[in-house]
């Protein structure tokens, strides 16, 4: 609950804000034909028919927390059809970056990823086996992007032996660490611990960071930092702490999350990218359900409420672009700040 937290939270309507989001969703983003959805209403930058895979795997995490907040109500359904419309068959499969009757694509280790993390919560909830067998079938595919090139770690897409970058490591440990704690198969945490201390090794900065990537075979490092690689790697270190008990991955989890605020957190706003943000959220609310330090919510609180007043147009749809991963990024986040008033959390 919102006990020693920023007290004007307590009355923000999330709410309201989520149905309106919703709304915006089904009425410009939604092919009500197909089930499948569009990147974004701005014809300029609109690259195909239907939306790449990536930002429904923003709108299928946005649908879990909903589910969350509201039992009963069936926010996964439509979108889990819409993802359905991307799966290839083709060894190991998966589910690839556009919509698999349009055309054949490419297959990203993180976009897989994104949709397990997403279903392994949902299986917790519902014990709906779909999510369960999909996610295993992921994690199948992740695993053959691992290779001893740079000492270990994932690739970022099937095919490209180029880079290896913490936004396929990062989300790989979460998938590995959920399916142990469903599972208890021991293969699923030792492959965890295996990528976490690979990336740990090759992508940490000295700041307490985490940079984007390792170039292949070159071993140079892509030094950007973005808020959705903290959220994966503080989450790895609050969940390998619920599962071990070793106070080492609360010391590194807590470490991370001041690194992180300061860094990110400049002139009272995170930066940009909402569906980044969303992530990053995701890490700290794990840390915050262990220590309960409000400090780790607030900056959240107060940059949801500056996007909600600063970054809206007349038909209260959210961002620059208007994207169907923007307008999902702050359901996925205005849901879990309202689960935070739950007395559950």
């Amino acid at each position: 609950m919102f006990i020693g937290l920023n007290l004007h939270a307590q009355s923000i309507p999330y709410g309201e804000r989520i149905k309106t989001l919703n709304r915006n969703i089904d009425l410009y983003l939604k092919d009500n034909k197909t089930g499948l959805y569009f990147e974004t209403t701005d014809s300029v930058r609109k690259e195909n028919k239907y939306s790449w895979l990536w930002p429904l795997c923003a709108l299928i995490q946005a649908a879990n927390e909903q589910e969350t907040l509201e039992p009963g109500k069936k926010h996964m359904a439509p979108v889990v059809k819409a993802i359905d419309q991307y799966y290839n068959s083709k060894q190991p499969p998966a589910y690839q970056d556009y919509v698999t009757s349009e055309r054949l694509s490419g297959k990203f280790y993180d976009d897989n990823q994104w949709i397990a993390i997403a279903y392994l919560d949902a299986y917790k909830r519902t014990k709906n086996l779909k999510y369960l067998q999909d996610s295993k079938m992921i994690y199948q595919f992740m695993m053959k992007g691992l290779d001893t090139a740079a000492g270990g770690g994932l690739y970022w897409k099937e095919g490209d032996p180029t880079t290896k970058n913490t936004c396929s490591n990062g989300p790989g440990i979460l998938v590995a660490l959920e399916l142990y704690k469903v599972t208890k198969d021991q293969q699923y945490l030792t492959a965890a611990l295996d990528i976490y201390n690979w990336t740990y090794r090759k992508l940490e900065s000295p700041e307490g960071l985490f940079y984007d990537a390792i170039k292949i075979p070159s071993g140079k490092i892509d030094k950007a930092f973005y808020t959705y690689n903290v959220g994966t790697m503080l989450q790895s270190n609050v969940l390998l702490y619920s599962i071990t008990a070793e106070q080492q991955y609360l010391l590194k989890a807590q470490r991370l999350a001041a690194a992180s605020r300061a860094h990110f957190y400049k002139n009272e706003r995170l930066p940009g990218h909402y569906w980044f943000n969303a992530v990053m959220l995701r890490g700290y609310l794990a840390l915050y359900a262990i220590d309960k330090n409000s400090a780790w919510i607030d900056f959240f609180i107060k940059d949801a409420e500056r996007v909600w007043r600063d970054e809206r147009d007349g038909k209260d749809m959210l961002g620059k672009h208007k994207s169907l991963i923007d307008q999902a990024a702050m359901i996925e986040i205005y849901a879990r700040l309202a689960l935070l008033r739950s007395p559950l959390f």
